[in-house]
């Protein structure tokens, strides 16, 4: 196996470790977004190149922005609520 892929791989099987062990949603969410970038460019070494770039717009970008502004909505509205 190439040594590249092995690489990639031990990448993502950190990043996905660290989001699990993550406990702030904030700062998980972040994690999340590196763990997506790490898996763009597994696929990437593994010679999928669409795939990867699908996984960088959703996984990297659009999920965590999403969730973020989720979480700045809820704690905008708890603070407005007291």
């Amino acid at each position: 196996m190439n040594p590249l892929l092995l690489v990639t791989l031990a990448l993502v099987a950190l990043t996905g470790t660290a989001t699990v062990f993550v406990r702030d949603p904030a700062r998980q969410l972040v994690t999340a977004g590196v763990f997506g970038l790490a898996l763009a460019i597994m696929f990437f070494a593994f010679g999928a190149p669409d795939v990867a770039l699908s996984q960088i717009v959703v996984s990297t970008v659009a999920v965590p922005v999403m969730a973020l502004l989720t979480l700045a909505r809820l704690h905008r509205d708890d603070r407005e609520g007291e």
